[in-house]
């Protein structure tokens, strides 16, 4: 089990500070929110690539078909040769039906949203290349030229990709799948007869679980490097906190995410963050 911690809200120099705090404390991962019209969350992992060696860095998280995805790709590219290779992109479809996240534009609705998500993920995989090329897709087009001058961003260090976590709404098959033939499962629930929100359980992360693993059996792929996501709250000064992860790693998860998203006052946040991060994560070792 790895250990991230989400900083809800904060600037650049914020988010370099408690990235350096958290790989101080024993935490793995780092992520910060990505808005639409907000702190470029981009520029705030550039920060903390700054000011830390190990932890890993990336955003929870990017609504993609809300952004051009060669604009996505130089941002990754650019703090993953910055890190040394420590980026994790989080991605899905955006809020729907919160008007603060569309000021700009109208929602084309779900299914389209989908699509532009495909067609990202998919043109990210020629994006991460120094090279030019073709795609022709419904929403996303690229024409490939002899020579790029002034030339592309230098791929990633990490290859064939940057690790990739999708959001996927068990048990939809389509949204499994997307996840699944990437590298992570951002697990989401759709709601049951008679609800309006799904709520995910251990139980229910391990029957996703299981079916991504038969899924990516029949392209070929295994479950080795293939993360499992579960996010959660837990206490600073709870000495059970441990107990509560480890039913989530009983039932498949490879990564817990500490994310407390009950405020966005700046000093507020900051004061918790400190105090959750300094009290280290909560390990079920």
């Amino acid at each position: 089990m790895r250990y991230g911690f989400v900083l809800p809200y904060g600037d650049a120099r914020t988010a370099a500070e408690l990235a350096g705090l958290a790989e101080e404390h024993g935490w793995d991962g780092f992520f910060v929110w990505e808005s639409i019209w907000g702190l470029d969350a981009w520029a705030m992992l550039a920060a903390a690539a700054m000011t830390t060696e190990r932890i890993r860095l990336g955003t929870m998280l990017t609504p993609l078909p809300r952004r051009k995805p060669w604009d996505v790709a130089g941002q990754t590219s650019t703090v993953d040769n910055l890190s040394n290779g420590r980026v994790i992109l989080a991605a899905g479809l955006g809020v729907a039906g919160m008007e603060r996240f569309w000021l700009f534009e109208d929602d084309p609705g779900r299914k389209v949203r989908a699509e532009m998500l495909d067609e990202s993920l998919e043109m990210l995989q020629f994006l991460w290349r120094d090279e030019p090329f073709e795609f022709n897709g419904k929403h996303f087009k690229s024409k490939k030229v002899d020579k790029l001058d002034p030339p592309a961003p230098p791929p990633p260090v990490q290859q064939p990709r940057i690790p990739t976590w999708v959001v996927g709404a068990w048990p939809a098959p389509k949204s499994m799948r997307r996840a699944a033939l990437q590298d992570g499962w951002l697990p989401n629930v759709m709601p049951d007869p008679g609800e309006k929100e799904g709520t995910l359980t251990p139980e229910k992360l391990a029957d996703g679980v299981e079916w991504i693993r038969r899924e990516r059996e029949k392209h070929g792929l295994g479950m080795d490097g293939y993360d499992i996501v579960a996010e959660g709250t837990t206490k600073a000064d709870d000495s059970k906190a441990g107990d509560e992860v480890r039913k989530w790693a009983d039932a498949g998860a490879t990564w817990w995410i500490d994310a407390d998203w009950s405020s966005m006052e700046p000093e507020s946040v900051r004061a918790a963050a400190e105090t959750r991060l300094e009290a280290g994560p909560p390990r079920i070792d």
